[in-house]
């Protein structure tokens, strides 16, 4: 009768196959990627979170579902604070971070925050940094009159600074942690509380236990520029640095890298140095510029 007939069973060939159907069925889209690592930014002087909120757009653009934390500590005037009591601030911010973050984390530190963050590195045994992002760091130090220095210090110039800034009272201010002048080298090296340690230019218990730290990155990317404006000289931002005639020195002809007192020759050996010099870009449009970000930073956020 119409209507009472029951189902019909698949022909015997067809039940042979089914194991094997999900081999011949079109593969189902592939999901997105786990998971991007954290990042974290450290902002300069001066600056505060505000200041990378189009950072913060072009890494939620290209990189969707990433946690990024802009470090909301040391704003404006603040950041003036000597950079050993920032490294601490900055390192109890980052530690619970780094701990949610197995996989490990990128950092972007601009400009003096560059500086805090590679004490970070040192400081720090069981960070998990992936990608160290100097953007626009004055890495090997300062030596050059600037805006800001004229509103810190208005009756000096880069030539006389070193007597405030190599004395117990300058030290307090940040901008004199890393002042570098290629003519007094014995005074910055005596008297520089932060740079010359970080550096491993003068010699300090910890020297070796930081030098080590500091090898546990992944990768160190380096960022800058000749258009600038602030850091002086530029090269800075690459171990580069003046000498007493004021000629620039490369990365590789520094006592820091030929002596590796922190690890520099050795990251470049395992290829672990990235250099990205941009034209064209002044010191307070690092963290906007989109070309720069695509080009220099965005392949490292992985």
């Amino acid at each position: 009768m119409v209507g009472l007939r029951g189902p019909r069973l698949p022909p015997a060939g067809i039940l042979l196959l089914l194991p094997f159907l999900p081999l011949l069925l079109p593969a189902a889209p592939a999901r997105h990627r786990a998971s991007y690592k954290p990042v974290i930014v450290v902002h300069g002087l001066f600056d505060s979170s505000h200041s990378f909120r189009h950072l913060l757009e072009y890494i939620n653009e290209t990189h969707p579902g990433t946690v990024v934390t802009v470090l909301d500590l040391f704003d404006g005037r603040e950041s003036l604070r000597p950079l050993w009591e920032q490294v601490q601030g900055f390192r109890e911010a980052v530690a619970p971070i780094m701990a949610k973050a197995p996989q490990g984390v990128h950092l972007i530190c601009y400009s003096q925050g560059g500086l805090v963050c590679r004490a970070l590195l040192s400081v720090m045994d069981e960070h998990n940094v992936d990608s160290f992002i100097s953007l626009s760091s004055p890495q090997m130090g300062q030596y050059g009159d600037t805006d800001y220095l004229k509103w810190l210090f208005p009756t000096s110039m880069r030539s006389n600074l070193y007597r405030v800034c190599y004395s117990p009272w300058g030290q307090e201010f940040s901008i004199c942690n890393y002042w570098h002048d290629p003519h007094h080298d014995d005074l910055y090296l005596n008297a520089s509380s932060f740079l010359a340690l970080i550096n491993g230019e003068r010699d300090h218990p910890n020297a070796t236990a930081w030098r080590k730290n500091f090898l546990r990155v992944g990768r160190l990317v380096l960022i800058g520029g000749p258009d600038d404006g602030v850091i002086t000289p530029w090269q800075s931002s690459f171990f580069g640095f003046y000498d007493a005639n004021e000629t620039v020195l490369e990365m590789e002809e520094q006592l820091v890298y030929l002596r590796d007192s922190f690890g520099l020759k050795t990251l470049l050996a395992r290829g672990a140095i990235v250099r990205c010099p941009m034209a064209g870009i002044v010191h307070t449009a690092w963290h906007s510029n989109r070309t720069l970000y695509e080009t220099c930073i965005e392949p490292w956020l992985s």
